[in-house]
């Protein structure tokens, strides 16, 4: 749901005003280039509801971390993203959200050294749930995105998305969660990292109807656990017919349910 209305923001653009969670939430975000959707709040909705100790790699404007937030009202969370500006959206969404002083945003490519990242702030070994939405295309794969933003969202190589995953296992405390929500297509190279670093792993495969090919995945991991890997079963968004979703997905989407594993 749209409630767009332009406005001024660092760099002359466009803005919109969106309302997730049935309206108990608005997120700014630019017109152009990546935007949060429905993957965000899934991401935002899938994390341990008792976890009090959050990280939001590659955050953007901080949806996913405004979901989380919102589900539980003792949790803090720490965005980090490259994007600066996403930063100062994401503190304004905070703001209207009433969450001033739960989340807190670091200037950081998620790439950077483990150096880089300690003299930014970031913790290590202490996250309780670490959650992503990276960018899934290989940047040798395809045509880039015309928007430079939405190109860098959207598109990166399996060398730099093993990055990613090393980063969430530094920051993730022992006994913590790492959660991605990924492309079925480009799954082999995200699970080869998981595998190489977490334990418990859980997929939980997402399908626009019933009966019809999984097109999203939500892969969740213990930090020190060598328990074995589980593919849980499909869930359709949709029913067989119409544009509603299904009566979970739309509980969840409204704000009135978790996603549970």
């Amino acid at each position: 749901m749209s409630l767009d209305q332009p406005a001024e923001f660092v760099k002359p653009q466009t803005l919109t005003h969106d309302a997730f969670l049935g309206g108990r939430l608005t997120v700014t975000q630019p017109r152009t280039g990546f935007r949060a959707g429905l993957d965000s709040v899934l991401l935002g909705a899938s994390i341990n509801p008792h976890s009090l100790d959050l990280l939001d790699l590659g955050a953007g404007v901080g949806t996913a971390s405004l979901v989380a937030l919102t589900h539980n009202p003792q949790a803090r969370a720490v965005l980090l993203d490259h994007n600066a500006d996403m930063g100062t959206l994401a503190e304004e969404n905070a703001a209207t959200a009433g969450m001033t002083g739960r989340m807190t945003f670091i200037a950081l490519d998620v790439l950077a050294k483990g150096a880089e990242r300690k003299a930014a702030g970031l913790a290590t070994d202490h996250f309780t749930s670490v959650i992503a939405n990276p960018p899934f295309f290989d940047d040798a794969a395809g045509t880039l995105a015309a928007d430079a933003g939405r190109a860098t969202a959207r598109h990166m190589s399996a060398q730099a998305l093993d990055l990613w995953v090393k980063t969430a296992a530094a920051s993730a405390a022992p006994g913590g969660e790492i959660i991605f929500i990924y492309p079925v297509q480009s799954l082999s190279p995200l699970l080869a990292a998981f595998e190489q670093r977490f334990g418990a792993i859980t997929i939980m495969p997402l399908s626009p109807r019933p009966d019809e090919p999984a097109s999203r995945i939500l892969i969740r991991a213990i930090k020190g656990s060598r328990a074995p890997l589980t593919m849980l079963a499909s869930r359709a968004l949709h029913g067989a017919e119409g544009r509603s979703f299904a009566p979970q997905f739309d509980a969840i989407f409204r704000g009135e349910a978790r996603l549970g594993w």
